[in-house]
Parts: C-alpha cells; sequence; structure tokens
C-alpha cells in the first residue's frame, strides 16, 4: 500500500513530465490562452458563484455564516476507458449495498453465514430495528448514492466511503459545470465532454419510478415528488431548493406536511395534495417523533406508518445509514462477494477495527502514520491525521482511542493522486477525491459520467472536506 512517503500519481504529467493523453487536448487548449486572461475567468467564476448563491453552512464556529466552496477552474479529466472500469465496479457495490440493506432487516444470512459479526449490528444507531421486516416499494433502499473514490496509481482506483443515506455534493457537480460552459465555451466544442446536464431530469424519473403502492393502486397521474428539507439554516439548504426547482419538484418542510386519510399531504393554495416521493435530505431520527426523536420539528408525525402501509415512498430509505458505517464498510469486499459472487473490482483502502484488540495495539503503536475515523463521521471532523499532528494532538487523539475503541477505524496514509489547480503563478498539483453520483430505481442502476472531485487546495494537504477548506473542480469524462 502506498503511503505518503511513495511517489504520488500525477494524473496529468508523466513522471518525465510529459502530458497524459486525458489533458493533451486541454493542455495544448491552455498553453496558447493569454494568462492574464485566465486570471481575469478565475476572478469571475468567484463572482458567478456568489451572484446565484453557492453556499455552505459550518457548523460549530462562531463565525459560522454562509460561505462560498471555492471553486477551481482546471478541469480533473478521466478517459472512456477509465471510467468504464470504473462504472463497473461502482455498479458493482451498489447492487451489493442495496442487497446488503434488503438482508440485514430480514433473514440476515451474512451474519448467519459468520462472514459479519453480530456485534456490527448490536448498539449501532444506524441500525433501525422499526425497518426489519419491511422491504421498500420496489426493494430499493438506496435511491441515491455518491461512491468516494480516491486515486493512488495509473490504474488504481480505491473506495474510500460509501454514501448511502443523504449522500451530498450534486449541486456543486451541476453548477461547477454550468460555470465551466459560460467561461469557456470553446473548449466543449474542441473537446468531447459527456454532459451532466440532465442529472435533475433522472433524478426526478427515477424517483417517480420508485412510486409506492397507494400511488400505483390508484393509477392517477404522474408522481408526486417532494424534497423534504430541514430549513434554511441547514448547511446544504442551497442544493436542497436547487434540486427541487431543477426536477419541477416541491421544496417541503415538515411543517408544510401531515398526514391524513393514510397518505403524507402538502399544504397548497388549493388545499392538501398528496406526496408519491419524498427525497428526505432531513437524517433518520428527525423523520418522525412518533418513531424516533420525540422533540424533532422537522420531520412528520405518523410518516413512518404510512411508509411502512405504502403510502409513500421515502428516498434513500430509512435505515440506510448502516451501510455508512466505517466499521461496516471495512467488510465491504466480503460484503460485495457474499452479495454477487464476484471480487470486488473496486478495492477498499485497508482498515484497522480499532473494536479489536490486535488492530487496536497496531493502530496506538503507528499512530502518527495513520489516519483515524469516527465510525459515524462526516465532513472531515473527527479524524485524524498522523503525520500531519502535533505530538499534542496525538496523546489527546489516543485518550479518545483508549477510551472508546468500538469509535473508530483507521486507514494507512495514502498517496492519493494529484491533479493541477490553477494559481497566480501557473498549475500546481493538488490533491483530490470523486464522489460519483448514483441513482438506483426497479428500472436499473444510473451512473451520471464524472461526478464532484473535491480539492485538497492547500499545498501538501490530503483533506479535501469543504468544511475542512477544501474545494471543488469540474470532471469531464471524455467520450471515446
Amino acid at each position: 500500500m502506498s503511503t505518503t512517503n511513495a511517489p504520488k500519481f500525477d494524473e496529468m504529467l508523466n513522471e518525465d513530465g510529459t502530458v497524459r493523453s486525458a489533458y493533451a487536448d486541454f493542455r495544448n487548449w491552455y498553453d496558447a490562452q493569454d494568462k492574464s486572461w485566465l486570471k481575469r475567468q478565475d476572478g469571475e467564476a468567484e463572482r458567478f458563484f456568489r451572484r446565484i448563491g453557492i453556499t455552505f453552512n459550518v457548523y460549530g464556529e462562531s463565525d459560522a455564516e454562509e460561505r462560498l466552496i471555492p471553486f477551481d477552474m482546471i478541469p480533473r479529466i478521466i478517459t472512456a476507458k477509465e471510467w468504464r472500469k470504473l462504472t463497473k465496479g461502482i455498479e458493482q457495490r451498489v447492487r451489493a449495498i442495496n442487497a446488503f440493506l434488503q438482508d440485514l432487516y430480514h433473514r440476515q444470512e451474512i451474519i448467519r453465514s459468520g462472514r459479519l459479526p453480530i456485534n456490527a449490528l448490536r448498539n449501532n444507531e444506524a441500525f433501525l430495528s422499526q425497518m426489519i421486516g419491511f422491504t421498500p416499494p420496489g426493494g430499493v433502499y438506496t435511491h441515491i448514492v455518491g461512491i468516494d473514490l480516491v486515486r493512488t496509481g495509473p490504474d488504481e482506483f480505491m473506495v474510500l466511503e460509501d454514501n448511502a443515506r443523504t449522500p451530498s455534493g450534486v449541486s456543486y457537480m451541476l453548477e461547477n459545470r454550468e460555470t465551466m460552459m459560460a467561461m469557456f465555451p470553446d473548449l466543449f466544442t474542441q473537446i468531447p465532454v459527456r454532459p451532466v446536464s440532465d442529472y435533475p431530469r433522472r433524478l426526478a424519473r427515477s424517483l417517480r419510478a420508485c412510486a409506492p403502492a397507494a400511488y400505483n393502486a390508484a393509477g392517477g397521474k404522474r408522481p408526486v415528488v417532494a424534497v423534504l428539507t430541514p430549513g434554511i439554516y441547514n448547511s446544504a439548504y442551497f442544493e436542497h431548493a436547487f434540486l427541487a426547482d431543477q426536477m419541477g419538484a416541491e421544496l417541503v418542510e415538515g411543517s408544510d406536511l401531515r398526514v391524513m386519510d393514510g397518505r403524507v399531504v402538502m399544504r397548497t393554495t388549493t388545499g392538501y395534495k398528496a406526496i408519491d416521493v419524498i427525497y428526505r435530505r432531513v437524517d433518520d431520527d428527525y423523520l418522525d417523533p412518533l418513531t424516533f426523536n420525540a422533540d424533532s420539528v422537522l420531520g412528520v408525525a405518523g410518516i413512518m406508518d404510512v411508509y411502512r402501509s405504502g403510502g409513500v415512498t421515502i428516498a434513500n430509505a430509512p435505515g440506510t445509514g448502516i451501510a455508512d458505517d466505517k466499521a461496516i464498510y471495512s467488510y465491504m469486499p466480503e460484503i460485495v462477494e457474499f452479495y454477487t459472487g464476484e471480487k470486488p473490482i473496486l478495492n477498499n483502502v485497508p482498515t484497522w477495527r480499532c473494536s479489536e484488540e490486535d488492530s487496536l495495539a497496531y493502530v496506538l503503536d503507528n499512530l502518527k502514520d495513520l489516519v483515524v475515523k469516527e465510525v459515524h463521521g462526516s465532513g472531515g471532523y473527527g479524524m485524524l491525521i498522523g503525520p500531519t499532528s502535533s505530538k499534542k494532538e496525538l496523546a489527546a487523539f489516543e485518550q479518545k482511542l483508549r477510551a472508546r475503541p468500538e469509535n473508530y477505524i483507521a486507514q494507512p496514509t495514502l498517496s492519493l493522486s494529484t491533479v493541477p489547480i490553477f494559481t497566480r503563478e501557473g498549475l500546481a498539483p493538488r490533491h483530490v477525491d470523486l464522489r460519483p453520483f448514483v441513482l438506483v430505481s426497479p428500472d436499473g442502476i444510473d451512473i451520471t459520467p464524472g461526478g464532484l472531485t473535491r480539492v485538497a487546495l492547500k499545498k501538501g494537504s490530503l483533506v479535501v472536506n469543504s468544511s475542512q477548506g477544501g474545494g471543488t473542480k469540474d470532471s469531464w469524462v471524455l467520450e471515446d
């Protein structure tokens, strides 16, 4: 396994400094441009994002105002051949995750077989007993999935994380492309890049295909889709509003909804109207105060009863967060093989489960060389990057590990690939990851070509999360 001490794979340049084929046409275009004009365009991109309000909130800070996610105008480019391999691996993994969730909430054959220990479910807050024995409409648990990938070599992509509960970031993928096309329209006439702009239409179609039994029995018009948001103070509210608008769906909050005659209905100017599919961006614990957190004002009282009786589809299904658990992630190679009968096409990053005595001992002995994450963590919070941490930080984290080892996993510090970013001095390499977005319905699996590339803008940094100072860039998948 490569580490930060190993040579870094640069996606644009070969070791001898020549340009790789994926970037050849772009680099020719870039070298022909006036550099002062490119600098002006770089500033124009920030003004564009500010005008249309592409922002996010940072929690837990005294100055937690809305912020812009930094955008880098140099695209991340993937060849058609590379993308074909990635899509095969992504599809295999998403099918396995959906089968895994179906099994966990029914017969639990993977536990009976000994491939997954029962301790992975015991006291796991992401596993919802309320979903036991229930199959969502169409048998789909994970309607929208984000698979975080990292690249460590020419043909080596690895899965860093699975996002099967409420994956975010697709609005930035779409706006990044729109910004690039507005700033550099000639680029897209010279280089054959696969489009992503039809994602909202594909999302709406995929969600409608998952309409519940109540809709199918009524045989009515097109299923009614709504996006359920926690509200304007949520960090991803821009995305909720953006997707609802682009899909032609209703954007609703819990206060707009109620249960009536066995259906979830929304308030309109002409009375209440039944909703068939709810794309929820509210966490499980806040969905239904009668079933989960009694203090929640973000969800709808009684929605779980309607859901279980076939009156509404909730996307993604409650309880899918168990597949996001980083301890469960460590078993994904076994999970993929168990449900598909195939070896994983995309490998996991080697992972030590700190709940296991031998693994914990290894992690404590090598803490300065490892990345340690909370099993339920996200957004880059609660994470230790050993090589960049001080002795004081390492000592503090060691205490956390000893106190609650089951709350952590550890991984090697990978030598993530680098791609160019635009700086005032010219192009400079920075580390990146990639989050492709996957739509799942009874009609099949649909993977948008590209996804969201997150970039660690600080030189040498491996942290790409926007909440930790990372930015984004447009992801190009080339046509054959």
